[in-house]
């Protein structure tokens, strides 16, 4: 069986170590990108170098229309979808909330929550039973700051991630009979660039005291999860929300 997976926001951070470990356990992957296709290009050249299956594949999750067009090159390319990992995502700079604007939580939650959703049910238009699928496996990427709220950094991002997990725990109940497992991680300090991105780039390296492990993650290390969620492995996992975070 051709196992096809797709990973939003897999051309860096923890969708690329996800694309690159999937590839290596024999899944086709699409890497999805919104702007940056050189490096989109780069994780596919990786996974070809070493015999795998690959394309790239642009759409901002934001946008209805581009992920059905996604989906569309997805089907066309690579297949039916049998794996689907929702790791879009953006922070913001760090705020409190009585300064975030209305724009800043419209652009957190189309990306972050909506954006998960309508790749999900597109997924489940594929995988389920209920529409002439052979199952399937969705992993939402949340983040620890679901249980801790981040204060005075993010709360909007924070907020986000507790509507993933909700939407994770649902979502598995709502699908189970119909062959598809549905799962999280919650990744914590993990060492990416999505930290510069919110003004923060030393973020891991300043707060690592607080972890237990005295350290930060790393992207691979939130793969490991992520793939053993998505294969036969977790067969009988569903609606679990595994914490990726040192102990904090």
């Amino acid at each position: 069986m051709n196992k096809v997976l797709l990973v939003t926001g897999g051309s860096r951070g923890i969708g690329a170590a996800t694309a690159l470990l999937a590839a290596q356990n024999g899944w086709s992957v699409a890497v999805n990108y919104t702007a940056n296709s050189l490096a989109a290009d780069e994780v596919v050249r990786q996974i070809r170098g070493t015999g795998g299956n690959a394309i790239a594949v642009q759409a901002d999750v934001a946008d209805e229309a581009q992920v059905m067009r996604m989906y569309e090159h997805i089907d066309a390319k690579l297949g039916r979808l049998s794996g689907l990992v929702n790791n879009a995502g953006v922070v913001d700079v760090y705020a409190r909330v009585a300064d975030m604007s209305v724009a800043r939580l419209k652009r957190m939650f189309d990306i972050n929550v909506i954006g998960s959703i309508v790749c999900a049910r597109e997924a489940l238009r594929r995988m389920s039973t209920l529409y002439g699928g052979e199952g399937g496996s969705i992993v939402n990427v949340s983040s620890a700051a679901a249980r801790l709220g981040s204060p005075g950094q993010y709360v909007d991002y924070a907020s986000a991630k507790g509507a993933i997990d909700a939407f994770t725990l649902g979502l598995a109940k709502e699908v189970a009979a119909e062959g598809v497992r549905v799962n999280a991680v919650r990744p914590g300090l993990i060492d990416t660039d999505i930290h510069a991105s919110g003004g923060l780039p030393n973020r891991v390296k300043d707060l690592q005291h607080l972890v237990p492990m005295q350290r930060g993650g790393t992207a691979d290390e939130v793969a490991q999860s992520i793939v053993w969620l998505l294969s036969d492995a977790a067969s009988y996992t569903t609606m679990s929300l595994i914490d990726v975070s040192g102990g904090r």
